[in-house]
């Protein structure tokens, strides 16, 4: 469920008898990209990764360099599953047992009022409750400034020398941390850091979005660390309020933020070390 909504994926958990196992799939549920990740990591595949292939070609290129960081963030979720059972959330497995309940005639007014009101007006509460105050935090930053600087570009340059060690830069990162409200919004974000903008900037043209982030030094490196981050990183704000309704303690909200957040900050370093130090080589 978490492929759909990260915050959805927390709630379907509740379906785990065990306790344990219950918190170990709260905590790696954020491994997989939910729907507000896709379009960054559609865009930048199209971009970077197929160049200039078209057509079919470039279209099952894109998909599958898709596909592999998705498999990527699978791969740990399982591999951060084991670790997690095997030292804080150790334990004895549960069995798995299937029973099939009796067959019953679907009370439609009942799902729907169930899946409308339990689930579906819950979730968009909080993300709406969690979007208005944040689109105002990103406006004041973006619009008042010292000495002429916007906010966000200071911060931007105060984590511009962490960003390069990770083969991104301030504005990359920046947008990430304000994009914490909804994935959606990180390259709208980076857009308005580029273009020097007041407001979020919605670009629907690839080229053109392609003339700004070279513009501004992107390369096929940066492409791949920033799709690499996109999968791997902190959980949306809904879905961090999610965990804590769903575990009741924040240190498990804290762990849900870390886990992800550290997997990719290591990885795109690790990347980022092997590309220049091949290219030295070469």
């Amino acid at each position: 469920m978490g492929f759909g909504c990260n915050a959805c994926g927390v709630t379907g958990c509740r379906i785990i008898d065990s306790p344990r196992e219950r918190l170990i799939a709260i905590l790696t549920n954020s491994f997989v990209p939910c729907n507000g990740r896709y379009p960054l990591l559609i865009t930048i595949a199209s971009i970077f990764i197929v160049g200039g292939i078209s057509g079919f070609s470039g279209s099952i290129i894109s998909t599958l360099a898709v596909v592999l960081v998705i498999l990527l963030g699978i791969l740990l979720s399982l591999l951060i599953s084991k670790i997690l059972s095997k030292t804080i959330l150790k334990g004895v497995p549960s069995s798995f047992v299937l029973e099939l309940p009796p067959y019953r005639k679907p009370q439609f007014g009942k799902i729907l009022v169930r899946s409308i009101f339990d689930r579906t007006l819950f979730v968009l509460g909080r993300a709406i409750a969690v979007a208005a105050p944040a689109g105002l935090v990103i406006w004041l930053f973006a619009n008042i400034g010292i000495n002429g600087i916007s906010l966000l570009t200071h911060i931007a340059n105060f984590l511009n020398p962490f960003a390069r060690l990770m083969g991104l830069d301030g504005y990359i990162l920046t947008a990430f941390i304000f994009g914490i409200p909804a994935n959606e919004i990180v390259l709208p974000i980076i857009l308005m850091c580029y273009l020097g903008g007041n407001s979020l900037i919605n670009i629907s043209d690839t080229f053109e979005i392609s003339t700004i982030l070279r513009a501004n030094g992107w390369t096929i490196l940066t492409a791949i660390n920033v799709m690499i981050f996109t999968v791997l990183h902190f959980p949306c704000t809904t879905t961090l309020l999610t965990v804590k309704k769903e575990t009741g303690k924040w240190k498990w909200v804290l762990l849900a933020f870390v886990l992800p957040t550290v997997c990719g900050i290591v990885i795109c370093m690790l990347t980022n070390l092997i590309y220049n130090f091949t290219t030295l080589l070469i």
